[in-house]
């Protein structure tokens, strides 16, 4: 097979029909550039300014779960408890760093992508061409293009030969666009970022930076302001329900206190130990290191949250807008199909990998066994500029995405190379003409190959090439050579038909060809995006295409990919829509073709006014004003700007929609062991808050100290909740719906379930407590505390699945939670025996009968739960069919 370093590049071809690249100019000189930076300064995409060290750390101390923390912990400093107020201060201080850490982790990540890129730009400057760093190009500068080349700034034509660019991250169109001098509006004009697909041109620098299209849309996305994910509004509203709920309680209590002769300062200590038990002061902390495990897992799966909350609340996503190209589709054109008279071929492998294989009929064939095949695909190589060639990262493109298609469709068909000096002229392809034209030496003579749209090749040719030789195009083959050509068309497909014919060294005329046959060809679907979507339908999630790239091929793709068929909007269409019609269309199955960045933004607003949790993706700078107005906006890490990432709050390291979804589910698991962990630490608090007040209203000694009940929700209940954090999947994420944007983390069923737990161990607490009063205040309180710390560890089985017996998930399957449990279940028994806890906790030894009735007052919080969810699992898997197998 011929290799594809061996495919040959053109040598310097004459050019008719064509411009010519003039003689370069002096272009600036040192001081005129010089003088042009003192007024526009550097050529650099505004990017914002970095978030200092220091503020970045200060703001994972605004959340009003933490503020309430610091206020508690300012009072218990105010009241002389020290050890109270250090304690919270603490967890203050752990949750903070746990928080900034992860945030800068991320940022620096995103810099480290950056610093990967040294843009540089080839500049005429003195009279000489140089090499520059292209942040320090000016307006007026003179610079030069050619194939694979980013272009560095806002440029107008000078001179161009066979020029065209890639605008897809402008635009979305996945079709590089001609640009000439003097031709149609924007033709002239290359914009800052895209790429040089073909052909070389001069070009003078009109705008850099901040004013060039980039620039400007940058700016657009700064003016969207920063947003609240969803779980920290839920979170938010956790906080000042509890906050207010805790004050109200504690001022109650004062009240009603000294209302009945108690002291002041008792009650006062009272009231702030009600507080204090109301507030979970490990949850800021458990939800932090919760997330930044979530993170660092999905950083494994190539997905890098730039914000903590970023993957949980891409888990409540109910819609993902999505771009098209390079993000569902591989943003590589490949040749599927041939059509020639004698045959029909499919074309196997997508990209530019050449390891597929032509066939026809399902069988494999090469360009020597078939001459019609042959002749086409010589044609194909001929009138091309582009190469593949093989490098560490893959086989890759220099030139045209098309010709880099027809060239790994002539090596899967191990068509001969072409030598670099068989083309002796050509006449470049333009809008206009539509086509290229190309003569090269064949055996003693010369041929014309003619490349381009199917109407104007099919129209140049008078005779279609056969097995048996040529035939005359009479007008039933031309009407069965143009259905064949719609036929692709309508299935999103690009057709380039090929002909040729002998000719002299001067003949460059498209007359008298021979219609050789035509290619059918499409930038093919990533192979894993179809099942990824397939899986977010299940989930409930639905998908919508928005891309800039034309409507046939936009629903081809749909199609292909299990979309359906969507209603196609365009952007003039969408432009004449008013917001309620807008609204009204997102409601339904729909798609978006020839979108504008404006666009993609109404879309997502219109989305978020049916009060649906919207996802972004994108990669262009025309992507990130709506990355930032979504709920959850997605990047591209390869492809994707940096004005993509900096407005995304997700960034996909392989570009991989399917990697959406796995984040999807990973969002969801990490919801759901949030709720698990909440309604955890709430139950575990109501416990000590009904039983404090319990024990106030009969009048007996404080039940628990401050102090204790610091080290209850801190120190054992903390360190249980992260383990019960990283629970892992129960296997059903992805086969529900969305959870609605108004549910809440605790809920109705959620609350009577905390109400429950908590009043059983309140009670047992108080029965405990009251029994061994008589053998003294400290070994009764030592033995209420004790048993609630104990029955607040084995109530954590019950929360490790709200549905699931622990036989069905496992009872050993979370190891972590069974170290944690006995980590402080040990920690406990040492603050009973141990003499520096002992006077901190103000706690006394314990007996092995007293700590029997702890554990016989404890096993009900295992056996009860777990025998309500396999009677539960027996009746719904009918009468007990399938009835869990311990493990």
């Amino acid at each position: 097979m011929t290799g594809a370093d061996e495919k040959p590049g053109v040598g310097h071809r004459a050019l008719a029909g064509g411009a010519q690249p003039r003689a370069p100019a002096r272009g600036l000189t040192s001081a005129e550039v010089a003088e042009a930076r003192s007024r526009h300064g550097w050529n650099e995409l505004p990017r914002g300014k970095r978030t200092p060290a220091v503020i970045v750390l200060l703001r994972q101390f605004t959340a009003p779960l933490v503020l309430i923390l610091i206020a508690a912990a300012g009072i218990a400093l105010a009241l002389g408890e020290a050890i109270d107020a250090a304690a919270i201060g603490m967890v203050v201080l752990l949750n903070g760093v746990l928080g900034f850490v992860q945030e800068w982790r991320a940022e620096t990540a995103l810099e480290a992508l950056r610093s990967m890129l040294t843009p540089s730009a080839l500049v005429v400057r003195d009279g000489e061409e140089r090499i520059v760093a292209a942040r320090e190009l000016v307006p007026g500068d003179l610079a030069i293009v050619t194939a694979g080349d980013s272009v560095p700034a806002d440029l107008d034509l000078v001179s161009a030969v066979e020029l065209r660019v890639d605008e897809s991250v402008v635009t979305g169109e996945s079709v590089p666009v001609e640009k000439a001098v003097g031709g149609p509006e924007g033709a002239g004009r290359l914009l800052m970022g895209t790429g040089v697909a073909s052909g070389r041109a001069e070009a003078l620098v009109t705008a850099i930076g901040p004013a060039t299209m980039f620039g400007q849309i940058a700016e657009l996305t700064e003016t969207e302001g920063p947003k609240e994910t969803h779980l920290q509004r839920q979170l938010a509203r956790l906080a000042r329900q509890l906050g207010i709920a805790s004050i109200l309680i504690a001022a109650a209590i004062v009240a009603l206190g000294t209302g009945v002769g108690r002291p002041l300062f008792d009650m006062f200590m009272t009231g702030l130990s009600l507080a204090v038990a109301i507030v979970p002061e490990g949850l800021p902390a458990v939800v932090t290191i919760t997330l930044a495990l979530g993170a660092s897992a999905m950083v494994r799966k190539n997905a890098l949250a730039r914000r903590l909350q970023a993957v949980e609340t891409l888990g409540a996503a109910s819609v993902i807008c999505t771009d098209k190209t390079g993000t569902l589709t591989e943003n590589k054109m490949t040749a599927t199909e041939v059509w020639t008279e004698p045959a029909r071929y499919t074309v196997t492998g997508t990209g530019y990998d050449p390891t597929g294989h032509v066939a026809r009929d399902d069988a494999r064939i090469r360009a020597a066994d078939d001459p019609v095949l042959a002749d086409l695909l010589e044609t194909g190589l001929v009138c091309n500029h582009a190469k593949v060639r093989r490098g560490g990262a893959g086989w890759t493109l220099i030139g045209a995405p098309t010709e880099g298609a027809l060239v790994t469709l002539a090596l899967k068909g191990w068509a001969p190379s072409v030598s670099p000096d068989a083309v002796v002229a050509e006449r470049p392809f333009s809008s206009e003409r539509k086509r290229m034209s190309v003569i090269a030496h064949h055996g003693d003579g010369y041929r014309l190959h003619l490349k381009g749209a199917p109407e104007p090749v099919l129209a140049a040719s008078t005779t279609l090439r056969t097995a048996d030789g040529t035939r005359p195009l009479t007008p039933e083959l031309r009407a069965e050579i143009g259905r064949a050509q719609e036929d692709m068309a309508r299935r999103g497909l690009r057709v380039i038909a090929l002909a040729t014919r002998p000719t002299d060294v001067r003949d460059l005329e498209d007359s008298d060809m021979t219609y050789l046959g035509h290619v059918g060809l499409i930038d093919p679907p990533r192979p894993e995006v179809r099942d990824a979507i397939a899986a977010a339908t299940g989930a409930g999630i639905r998908v919508i295409m928005i891309t800039g790239d034309n409507p046939v091929t936009a629903r081809a793709i749909a199609t292909a990919l299990g979309l359906g068929d969507p209603r196609c909007i365009l952007g003039a269409e969408l432009d004449a829509m008013s917001d309620e019609a807008l609204r009204d269309a997102v409601a339904g199955d729909v798609l978006f073709a020839r979108t504008l960045p404006a666009h993609k933004m109404r879309v997502v607003s219109a989305l978020q006014t049916l009060s649906l949790i919207v996802a972004m993706t994108g990669d262009g700078v025309n992507d990130a004003p709506a990355l930032k107005r979504a709920d959850i906006g997605v990047a591209m890490g390869i492809r994707g700007t940096d004005a993509s990432k900096d407005a995304a709050d997700l960034v996909l390291l392989d570009d991989n929609f399917a990697t959406i979804v796995a984040a999807i589910a990973e969002g969801r698991r990490q919801f759901d062991n949030v709720r698990k962990f909440v309604r955890y630490l709430l139950s575990s608090n109501a416990g000590e808050v009904i039983a404090i007040a319990a024990n106030l209203a009969l009048g007996g000694p404080l039940i628990f100290l401050a102090t204790q009940i610091l080290w209850m929700n801190l120190v054992t209940d903390g360190v249980t909740a992260v383990a019960l954090g990283v629970e892992k999947s129960e296997g059903q994420q992805m086969e529900s719906p969305p959870r609605k944007k108004s549910a809440p983390i605790v809920g109705r069923s959620g609350l009577m379930l905390i109400l429950m737990f908590g009043t059983y161990t309140a009670t047992a607490s108080l029965w405990i407590f009251y029994t061994l009063l008589p053998l003294g205040v400290d070994v009764a309180r030592t033995a209420a505390f004790s048993g609630m710390v104990v029955f607040e560890k084995l109530s954590v089985f019950a929360f490790r699945s709200l549905t699931q017996s622990c036989f069905r998930i496992g009872w050993f399957s979370n190891p972590f939670l069974l170290i944690a449990l006995t980590v402080t279940l040990a920690l406990q028994f040492i603050a009973t025996t141990w003499g520096p806890l002992q006077t901190l906790l103000k706690t006394v030894a314990l007996s092995p009968s007293q700590w029997g009735m702890i554990l016989a007052f404890g096993a009900p919080l295992v056996i009860v739960p777990e025998a309500v969810k396999l009677i539960r699992s027996w009746r719904s898997s009918g009468a007990g069919r399938d009835f869990p197998e311990p493990v």
